[in-house]
């Protein structure tokens, strides 16, 4: 396999550093989750549904948060958003374990609405450190970052909510959270490349930026995270109803462990593959999976296809909004990417439950492939319109005569 894709990016300065604080900042992130649901399941004595409730306000917070944070580095640099940021989670973290539960649930909205905008923050940077043309690698390794994140950040919470206490965890992984936002304050990571303006730019108008192309995909990457979300419910279901749910965190693994080899291909073949048609074989290799029947084994490979598409697939949205979005509103447009992402996960996994109860379960993957599946196709008349146009325009300027 050609590595110089790889080497060449990672020749570029300041992007070694950024990628390992970008694994270390991600993984009490994806802990908050599952710390969240053990916490008002073990210590406040709720159901599940509640604690999905938590999760939900934390959910639909960040999605609201993310492009207003990215807006505010755009306009004003990125330690003032990380330096509030780190406070508020520093306070929602250290005060959680002494809430109830009525105020734990607006308290969590507004946690989300600050959010630590690492994820934006780090593609953000990646755009401004590394040229347009080395960019895939880069974000193929960003995208197997934040695969390591989710395989160890979910594991070390379970562990120590199970073996010391769900508070405890808390206090844990909000540690964690903000000993990231400080290791990002300190680092500073550039948010525009060194010939692009810095300081306070004259706001682009949204009408400009945020055009067909763009809102596509982002509609793209929502639909991609909707197949992930409830791909990971179908899994337990799956399993559940074989009498094999103690293989859970096996498929699972195995399914993490394609998508990063999936990223690595992804990153160093010479050509790249358009978001679209990467979201679109991915809905399509989800669809079949339960076929696979409650069989671990069987459901392993069935998951190898649709996981090994799962990285190449957000690192070529995250590519796409870094190339479409101009530097001043990029903060911006990378939180919509991350709202768009969360907001598929949040509706993925919900979407599939309804459908298990509804059915059974391996209609859990054929449901939300076949959605994710149409929302790629919705896009795709534009897709073509964008790539007749590209194609006309060469034509075009030959018509045009050369001055002398």
């Amino acid at each position: 396999m050609n590595l110089t894709p790889y080497r060449q990016a990672l020749a570029q300065p300041g992007l070694r550093s950024l990628l390992l604080v970008s694994v270390l900042a991600r993984i009490p992130l994806t802990a908050t989750g599952v710390t969240l649901t053990f916490f008002v399941v073990l210590d406040l004595g709720r159901g599940y549904g509640a604690a999905g409730l938590i999760g939900a306000a934390l959910t639909v917070g960040a999605a609201i948060g993310s492009p207003l944070l990215g807006r505010l580095v755009d306009r004003y640099g990125l330690r003032p958003v990380l330096a509030v940021t780190t406070v508020a989670e520093a306070v929602f973290w250290a005060s959680a374990p002494a809430l109830s539960y009525p105020v734990l649930l607006p308290a969590a909205f507004f946690a989300g609405l600050l959010a630590l905008p690492v994820f934006s923050v780090i593609r953000q940077s990646i755009a401004a450190l590394v040229p347009q043309e080395r960019r895939r690698p880069a974000y193929a390794l960003d995208s197997m970052s934040v695969e390591l994140s989710f395989m160890v950040g979910p594991a070390l919470a379970v562990a120590l909510a199970t073996t010391v206490s769900a508070r405890f965890t808390l206090w844990a992984v909000g540690a964690g959270v903000v000993g990231a936002g400080i290791a990002l304050w300190l680092m500073n990571p550039p948010t525009r490349s060194a010939d692009e303006p810095v300081g306070p730019q004259p706001r682009v108008p949204r009408r400009v930026w945020l055009t067909p192309r763009l809102l596509a995909v982002l509609a793209v990457s929502a639909g991609a995270t909707l197949v992930l979300g409830g791909t990971d419910v179908a899994v337990v279901a799956v399993l559940r109803a074989g009498g094999e749910v103690g293989w859970t965190g096996a498929v699972l693994a195995m399914w993490a462990v394609a998508s990063l080899v999936g990223g690595f291909a992804y990153g160093a073949v010479k050509r790249s593959f358009s978001p679209l048609a990467l979201a679109a074989a991915l809905s399509l290799c989800t669809i079949p999976v339960g076929l696979g029947g409650g069989h671990w084994w069987l459901l392993c490979l069935a998951l190898v296809p649709a996981g090994a598409l799962c990285a190449p697939t957000l690192a070529a949205t995250a590519d796409a909004v870094s190339r479409l979005a101009p530097a001043g509103v990029r903060g911006e447009a990378m939180g919509l990417h991350g709202s768009a992402v969360t907001v598929g996960i949040a509706l993925g996994a919900p979407l599939a439950g309804a459908v298990i109860d509804a059915s059974v379960p391996l209609w859990g993957f054929a449901v939300t492939g076949a959605v994710g599946l149409l929302l790629t196709l919705a896009v795709l008349p534009l897709e073509l319109r964008h790539r007749r146009a590209a194609a006309v325009v060469p034509d075009a300027t030959d018509l045009v005569p050369a001055t002398t």
